[in-house]
């Protein structure tokens, strides 16, 4: 499989969003990755329903929804019906995470869970079999525009040898200060899907810019 690409939509021009999800419908993009933030667990606040559901109307492809949300599983049902395709929680938020992510794949949804930068891999043992995607994040969640964080690679050839080990079907994701600059070694390492915000809505040229993080250039 090739890699995949997923601009986050949380690096959009809100003002003319849907002309923004129509230049990603319109690039060799694969997903939109959305950021649903509370306040809580991450020092910010992003939309919620209302606005993932606008967005589903004029998407054409994969919705990928990253919850950084206390309590995720009050909400799995509403984001389902809001359009999601993938819903992603975070390890440190759940409690239960076994009984999160079946309620996620009972309501039809693929099934991720995201790292933190300072959580190791190895917690995700027990349940790896049953995870669709791991995403890593590469800064620390809340903001876009971060630097990235080296230490990345390695929890990358970890995950990659969990699910080797475990038989899982499991992708990798990576989310935080991806760039041309580090793209390759990305992939390189075992990254199947690659999240990119800032340097792809703040270029100069959006579609070029997805073209050339998909074809490695």
């Amino acid at each position: 499989m090739s890699h995949l690409i997923a601009p986050s939509i949380l690096a959009a021009d809100f003002a003319n969003l849907q002309k923004e999800i129509e230049m990603v419908n319109q690039s060799e993009a694969d997903w939109f990755h959305i950021d649903v933030m509370d306040g809580v667990f991450v020092p910010n606040i992003s939309f919620g329903m209302p606005v993932i559901a606008a967005i589903k109307k004029h998407a054409k492809k994969t919705m990928d929804v990253h919850l950084m949300i206390v309590d995720p599983d009050r909400f799995i049902k509403n984001f389902k019906k809001a359009g999601a395709d993938i819903l992603t929680v975070h390890y440190e938020a759940c409690n239960h995470l076994h009984r999160t992510v079946q309620a996620i794949k009972q309501e039809g949804m693929q099934a991720a869970v995201s790292l933190n930068p300072h959580t190791p891999v190895a917690v995700l043992e027990d349940i790896i079999a049953d995870l669709d995607m791991v995403l890593i994040m590469s800064v620390n969640p809340g903001f876009g525009g971060q630097s990235f964080i080296e230490n990345t690679y390695k929890k990358i050839k970890q995950l990659r040898e969990l699910i080797d080990k475990s038989g899982s079907k499991a992708l990798i994701e990576v989310d935080g200060g991806v760039s041309d600059q580090n793209i390759k070694k990305l992939v390189a390492t075992g990254a199947n899907v690659l999240v990119a915000g800032s340097f792809v809505f703040k270029s100069k040229d959006p579609l070029e810019t997805i073209h050339n993080l998909k074809n490695l250039k």
